[in-house]
């Protein structure tokens, strides 16, 4: 290499860097990535004390990353880049067949498991109710035909079965057999953890049978789409940008629903929000998945015009918002429990709020991995 050369590729990369950094300078710094779905680090304050326990350079370098400029397309590039050289995996999300993305389900914390089931079993124990336990198993099990050849996956059929011994003061859903009858269907998201709409119809045909409640044909139902947009939370931590969108289907009108959502003022005295069965602002936004129900609440009562049928709890994750819509044809009232947000008294608010059964259904995923499932057991 001559001389000449050496230099004129080194002011080359200089002022590669040099465009970089002013750009970088002169680009407003983002609170939020769409894309990503997450808060973006922000400028840190540099203090003695951050200088010297170096907190503020692993600050800086973090800020400095989720500040680069042009970030969602240099992800996107990298992401294909990998795919192109084999990778099948990033972030913990497989590249699937049929444009699908699938978030790696590893082998749980055995004690984590045991003790959620545990909790589960005291809160079957303290309830004077009929009490259902359901899990549901996430697109890993389900579409494993779908994951890359050999990719790591383990069982969720495991935990499911292992739950049927571990809680025996409760009636097991068996959302299984359903799910992998129609596993050919459009049962999940392909950029989304959660299942659809159509998904969520067949869990409830399980609950129903579970319960002895002939549910509602689907040929009695005309689907709607409500988004041909949706991206969601596998899509924006896999790095992946050239997959399709997801869209959003419903089936159950909300005719005659009203919702309400429990909270706390910062004062701590009780609050009543009111929420809809479908959100539509929703639609408009990255979360679209919050359509709804409107997304987390601590306790919500979703109330129907069946007031002289039986009213359920359910115990549940964010599975059950796409499931409601089905279940206001045979209730009077519905009662949401986060725990990850609620951290009263099931048991008593069962007694409380004349419940008529109660349910704790959650995703194979969520289940293993909750760590505030104690607060159902007091």
């Amino acid at each position: 290499m001559s001389k000449k050369y050496a230099i004129f590729i080194t002011a080359l990369f200089c002022s590669f860097l040099a465009v970089f950094l002013a750009a970088n300078a002169l680009t407003p710094d983002q609170e939020f990535s769409e894309l990503e779905n997450r808060t973006l680090a922000q400028r840190p304050e540099l203090t003695l004390k951050s200088l010297a326990s170096g907190a503020f350079m692993k600050d800086f370098e973090t800020y400095t990353t989720d500040q680069f400029v042009g970030r969602d397309a240099w992800v996107g590039a990298k992401a294909r880049l990998e795919a192109l050289m084999g990778k099948q995996e990033n972030n913990g999300v497989y590249f699937c067949d049929q444009d699908t993305l699938i978030t790696r389900f590893d082998t749980p914390d055995a004690q984590q498991v045991a003790t959620n089931l545990g909790y589960v079993e005291q809160l079957a124990q303290k309830t004077d109710v009929p009490f259902y336990f359901g899990l549901i198993p996430g697109a890993a099990e389900v579409w494993a035909d779908r994951l890359p050849e050999g990719a790591p996956n383990a069982s969720q059929k495991d935990v499911i079965d292992q739950a049927a011994s571990a809680v025996p003061s409760a009636q097991q859903v068996d959302l299984y057999s359903v799910l992998m009858a129609h596993k050919d269907e459009d049962l999940y998201y392909r950029t989304d953890h959660h299942w659809t709409s159509l998904g969520a119809y067949y869990g409830y045909t399980a609950l129903m049978e579970a319960m002895g409640i002939t549910p509602v044909p689907l040929s009695d139902y005309e689907k709607t789409t409500v988004s041909t947009q949706f991206y969601g939370t596998v899509f924006s931590s896999s790095g992946v940008r050239w997959v399709q969108p997801d869209q959003i289907d419903i089936y159950v009108p909300d005719t005659g629903v009203s919702v309400v959502s429990h909270t706390y003022d910062q004062k701590g005295n009780p609050v009543e929000e009111p929420r809809a069965l479908y959100d539509y602002s929703y639609l408009d936004v990255k979360d679209k998945y919050s359509f709804f129900l409107g997304g987390n609440q601590a306790l919500g009562v979703v109330t129907t015009s069946h007031t002289d049928a039986p009213k359920l709890l359910i115990v549940r994750d964010s599975y059950t918002d796409s499931l409601i819509p089905f279940l206001t044809a045979h209730f009077s009232e519905i009662h949401l429990v986060d725990p990850r947000y609620y951290k009263g008294s099931v048991s008593q608010y069962i007694q409380d709020n004349d419940i008529d059964q109660a349910l704790v259904l959650y995703s194979v995923p969520n289940f293993v991995s909750e760590k505030q499932l104690v607060w159902i057991s007091q």
